[in-house]
């Protein structure tokens, strides 16, 4: 600790030599040796009556508002020592000292603490961050917005041969030992297949246009999506992420919508499996309180212009139904169902587990925006990475959400980088996705809390958050 004095500087420590060891105290004139001894007392015995009553902790009031030197202790000998800034006198005066300046700054220090713990606790999700979207895109390095379409093409090449190489092995064996693992197993490729054309349809699979839209339209008819249709609306999505009215993809029902619903239509959208189940209805009729279609041109999805695309799109889409019907009598109805039929609802499930809970799910409440408050940066900070464990590379680091939703354009094998690039310049703002285990089960537990308490918002404020209802919760905490 620091003790300051007007013409000296005392280190206190735990020596237990006698007075007459102080260099302070050498002198020759028994007056001298004596004078300064009565002092040193008598700042001893004011120093222990001052310790006492402020047990120690609190620094006294300042008691000279003269600047003062200070020396920290460390750099003298482990004693206690006087370095004197003049002659010693006879009418040496009587010592001065102020407080420990050690316990100030423990307690300045502890002070800090408390206020980052508060900070901490006061973080608000739904506050403008105090950051751009420029700072966030100035982070990232300048390779991860390059587009390699051989690269692309690669993981193209080697789903398409995993897919096909699985439904042989099927249905070479052909027992139901074989086919359960191959439901699964392909049910996961479809949906890689799916990602793959999502990265067509962002333009991040190359900077080629027309090969974005050749390799989109093969890979999503391949699995009955309209390429264009589902491509449109799931950019409008991503222009107004986290907007209460305007977004496209999970987002929630108001008040007075969720209450406009029969209890049936409750159930079907917050009971598991069936919201697992929702993506081809969603296709065809689009969400409670909005209309049209993926696959008609004239729905109020799309702009004029956009017609003839959402009409190739939708042939496309019949000629794979077309094809499948035509195996189903070529093969029978029954392997049909076996090789396609089943893995391409487990497609359905994947997409729509991954996509919910982008969005859902996280164990604070995150908000949703209207009117002044919504910007795109801040609806798009609402959104969640996931972690798939050994899906992560499956399924095209698809869990690397956050990053994908500001800058949809950067290719999905540049994601993971461009996340930890960013992160320092999130924040609070990003939330860390808890690990995996090399298969996802614990995001079933997040889904499944989730669909009990996250049912509607209301219908007033420009930032709201989840409410639940109570018939369908049972009781559970709202």
């Amino acid at each position: 600790m620091y003790i300051y004095v007007d013409h000296m500087f005392i280190a206190i420590t735990n020596h237990s030599q006698p007075y007459t060891h102080f260099p302070f105290l050498r002198t020759e004139h028994p007056l001298h040796q004596n004078l300064i001894f009565f002092n040193f007392i008598i700042w001893v015995s004011q120093m222990a009556t001052r310790i006492l009553t402020e047990c120690g902790l609190r620094p006294l009031p300042k008691q000279y508002p003269n600047p003062r030197t200070i020396i920290p202790v460390s750099s003298f000998p482990n004693s206690i020592s006087l370095l004197p800034s003049q002659k010693f006198l006879p009418n040496f005066p009587v010592l001065k000292v102020s407080t420990p300046v050690g316990v100030q700054i423990a307690d300045q220090d502890e002070q800090q603490v408390d206020e980052l713990k508060v900070e901490d606790s006061e973080f608000d999700p739904g506050a403008a961050p105090p950051f751009t979207l420029a700072d966030i895109r100035a982070a990232i390095p300048k390779h991860c917005w390059v587009k390699d379409p051989w690269r692309s093409m690669s993981y193209v090449l080697r789903d398409v041969v995993v897919v096909f190489g699985l439904a042989a092995v099927a249905a070479y064996f052909d027992n139901m030992v074989v086919w359960p693992l191959y439901w699964f197993a392909q049910g996961t490729m479809f949906w890689a297949l799916f990602v793959l054309g999502h990265d067509c349809g962002h333009g991040s699979f190359s900077n080629n246009a027309k090969l974005n839209s050749v390799v989109g339209h093969l890979l999503h008819s391949s699995i009955l999506v309209p390429y264009h249709g589902w491509r449109i609306s799931h950019r409008t999505h991503h222009q107004n992420h986290g907007h209460v009215e305007k977004d496209e993809s999970w987002h929630p029902l108001s008040e007075k919508i969720y209450k406009s619903l029969d209890m049936a239509t409750r159930i079907l959208r917050f009971t598991l499996p069936f919201p697992m189940l929702a993506y081809p209805f969603y296709l065809w009729g689009r969400s409670p309180g909005k209309k049209g279609s993926h696959f008609h041109p004239d729905s109020d999805l799309f702009l004029p212009n956009e017609r003839k695309d959402v009409i190739t799109s939708t042939i496309c889409w019949s000629a794979m139904a077309a094809l499948l019907v035509g195996l189903s009598f070529v093969m029978g109805p029954l392997q049909v169902f076996k090789l396609y039929g089943i893995p391409y609802w487990g497609f359905v499930m994947w997409l729509d587990l991954v996509t919910y809970l982008h969005h859902h799910g996280h164990e604070d409440k995150l908000p949703w925006y209207r009117g002044k408050e919504w910007s795109y940066l801040r609806g798009g900070l609402t959104t969640l990475d996931r972690d798939y464990g050994w899906i992560n590379n499956i399924h095209h680091d698809i869990g690397t959400h956050v990053i994908h939703h500001l800058f949809p354009q950067i290719p999905h094998y540049n994601l993971v980088e461009a996340t930890e690039a960013a992160k320092p310049v999130l924040g609070k703002y990003y939330r860390e996705p808890k690990e995996s285990w090399p298969l996802p089960f614990h995001l079933l537990g997040l889904l499944a809390n989730s669909m009990k308490k996250d049912h509607y918002v209301s219908d007033e404020g420009d930032v709201v958050y989840y409410q639940a209802d109570p018939k369908l919760t049972r009781g559970s905490k709202q």
